[in-house]
């Protein structure tokens, strides 16, 4: 596992998080009145740059680089590519993007993109079906040679896998470790987060997450993660998919307007593509009664909102 005091010994330095990150209650009525007490577990202050979940997928997967190019994949507003990046300067590590969508390349770059190439991340655009065979051997290496990063050490999109998986174990055992919390809830993109929250969690307590995507393929996803990294199922999960707005980058009025509002009540910059989706999850549920009373919820906040980007 990742702590704090491990950076400089994996050469990672530039990377030194602030951890466990703080856990703070958040007194609402919306959560209040039906017994439920909402906690905020602030992973969006580990570190400004490589934000919440990020650190801890990326740290152990930069580690295992050791100096080597760094390839991953992910769409036009990919909050995983703008951490590689982000890492890749920091660390004096060459990044490249393999960016879903081959008419992007001819476009203008979206603010995120143009954040990554501020930061030295060189793209490469691919078309939606050569996209999807990623992960395919002869598809990754003709990805790699197209790249000329045919030796890159390379982290799948959004950056989930076993190394990723042992990281987020840590956010697990520090919610453990405060005590007196039934319910961890995190947002899901490809679901590395939970599965190691979950097995860091330990027995007792649930997890449930909150996928960002449509589509329903997450279950077997996290089941395959949790194989993989500890050789079967580990802790008590579930999910709930009815909160992703129409798929990844939806952000409709409502849901917009759901954030604003909470980042009144509680002083919090609400990121809106992850944590207000997770938010606005868990007061329906509330408001559904899918909480006995005398539940504590721990809500990750695993993002923070988007800054423009730097330079040119």
């Amino acid at each position: 596992m990742i702590g704090p005091e491990i950076p400089e010994a994996l050469g990672l330095g530039a990377l030194r998080p602030r951890l466990p990150s703080p856990v703070r209650e958040a007194v609402d009525e919306r959560f209040a009145r039906h017994g439920v007490r909402l906690l905020l577990k602030r992973d969006d202050l580990i570190h400004p740059e490589l934000v919440g979940n990020k650190w801890r997928k990326l740290a152990p997967n930069l580690r295992a680089a050791a100096g080597r190019t760094v390839v991953t994949f992910g769409g036009a507003y990919s909050n995983h590519l703008r951490a590689t990046a982000a890492a890749g300067r920091l660390l004096g590590l060459s990044t490249v993007g393999v960016v879903r969508g081959q008419e992007l390349a001819d476009r203008p770059l979206n603010p995120s993109l143009a954040r990554c190439a501020a930061d030295g991340m060189r793209f490469h655009f691919v078309d939606r079906s050569t996209y999807r065979r990623k992960s395919e051997p002869k598809t990754l290496a003709a990805l790699l040679r197209a790249t000329a990063a045919e030796d890159a050490y390379v982290i799948p999109e959004g950056g989930s896998n076993s190394l990723a998986v042992l990281g987020c174990t840590t956010l697990g055992a520090e919610l453990r470790d405060h005590g007196g919390i039934d319910v961890a809830a995190v947002a899901c993109g490809t679901g590395g987060t939970l599965a190691g929250l979950t097995a860091g969690l330990g027995p007792g307590r649930s997890t449930l997450g909150i996928p960002v995507l449509k589509g329903g393929f997450l279950d077997a996803e996290i089941r395959t993660l949790q194989d993989e990294t500890f050789g079967g199922p580990r802790g008590d999960w579930s999910l709930d998919d009815r909160f992703h707005f129409g798929g990844y980058a939806r952000t409709p009025p409502e849901l917009d307007a759901f954030a604003a509002d909470f980042e009144q009540r509680h002083d919090l910059p609400v990121e809106r593509l992850y944590v207000a989706k997770l938010l606005y999850g868990l007061v329906a549920l509330t408001q559904e009664g899918a909480f006995p009373r005398g539940t504590t919820i721990a809500a990750v906040v695993t993002g923070s909102p988007q800054a423009e980007p730097k330079g040119p």
